[in-house]
């Protein structure tokens, strides 16, 4: 291999060196407002967003939205940006996926992550079969998707952890 291509980050490497400067807050111009929920932004690092999710229990579920009101209030920021926290989420389940392939059995049970209206996350290792798969192991029923919506995981409200009394 010529010495002018580098090798990709694993996604381990990814989720322990995120980009310089982060976490921070950023304050951004009024139409932030609506868009994001707030002119104070938090933007996360992949790490803060895993252990997050490291803390939801088998057979409970979090909702993508509930990651990000929970970063925001401990950073005392109005919001977390959906853009990064839905990158930081993928880095965490492939570096899961990454590590059950090197025979870790802890992993970060990411497929118990959500969308706030259900969903399943087609962008999970595997899609929403895959998803759709560990969560009927761990008990919860799932709804087939209508046209281009992904599936759903049915009375998914019954299984939301409480997010913000957990200690992290």
């Amino acid at each position: 291999m010529s010495d002018k291509f580098k090798s990709r980050k694993s996604w381990r490497e990814k989720l322990e060196n995120p980009p310089k400067g982060l976490p921070k807050v950023v304050s951004g111009p009024a139409k932030w407002e609506k868009r994001f929920g707030g002119r104070r932004v938090l933007v996360p690092t992949p790490l803060l967003v895993d252990r997050l999710i490291r803390k939801v229990r088998k057979g409970k579920l979090v909702t993508v939205k509930q990651i990000r009101e929970r970063l925001a209030k401990d950073f005392k920021a109005e919001s977390t940006c959906p853009l990064t926290t839905g990158i930081f989420i993928r880095i965490a389940a492939e570096t899961a996926e990454e590590d059950l392939q090197i025979g870790k059995k802890r992993i970060t049970p990411y497929w118990r992550v959500i969308k706030a209206d259900g969903g399943l996350n087609p962008k999970f290792p595997g899609g929403v079969k895959a998803q759709a798969m560990r969560l009927r192991q761990e008990g919860h029923r799932i709804a087939a998707g209508k046209g281009k919506k992904p599936p759903k995981v049915k009375d998914f409200e019954k299984s939301l952890v409480n997010i913000t009394s957990m200690k992290v």
